[in-house]
């Protein structure tokens, strides 16, 4: 569990900087420039996320079981992971609807994602680790929409078809995955 949460500390504390050290961030960019910042930025990240990967399949390993979710929470989580790859594909497919009025949908995928997975797992590792980025995504997500309120920050309109794209997206890349690489990467099929 020390990898765990050693790679949580690490990968969601650079994630976190511009939570609580915006202006730090700001100056330290300009110090040294956007490279080298995002150079530093994508090393610690890597190495956040190398130890979660490690420190989870450890913790799996010894699984100390909390509770045992009903069925029925698996079914619900498949519907929020759903919605949460669409809003991964918003944030990258422009001029989508969804980012137009979500402003921020990879931080809300995010949280979905984290839900989902808190409800259809009931073991101390999935809750360190699902747990985590649930709060972070809470956090993230309100400190961004208070950023662009603060800055006036507007976010260009979208279409239907961009919309429509964006969801063609998610879904599809939600179906590959349920269905396989799920299984392939992690162990585990969601969708039997």
């Amino acid at each position: 569990m020390t990898y765990l949460i050693l790679g949580l500390f690490v990968f969601l504390g650079v994630h976190s900087v511009r939570i609580v050290a915006d202006d730090w961030r700001t100056q330290t960019r300009a110090r040294i420039g956007p490279l080298a910042w995002k150079g530093l930025y994508s090393v610690a990240s890597l190495l956040g996320f190398a130890l979660i990967v490690w420190g989870f399949g450890l913790a799996r390993q010894q699984p100390v079981q909390l509770w045992s979710p009903p069925v029925a929470l698996r079914h619900l989580a498949s519907l929020l992971t759903l919605l949460s790859f669409v809003l991964l594909a918003a944030a990258y497919v422009p001029g989508n609807i969804i980012k137009e009025r979500i402003h921020h949908p990879m931080v809300l995928g995010v949280k979905l994602w984290a839900l989902a997975h808190l409800l259809a797992n009931g073991n101390l590792g999935h809750v360190v680790l699902f747990g985590s980025f649930l709060v972070w995504a809470i956090v993230d997500f309100t400190a961004s929409r208070r950023r662009d309120r603060k800055l006036g920050t507007r976010y260009p309109g979208g279409t239907a078809g961009a919309t429509g794209i964006t969801v063609a997206l998610g879904v599809g890349a939600w179906i590959a995955f349920a269905l396989w690489l799920h299984g392939l990467l992690i162990g585990v099929r969601p969708l039997g």
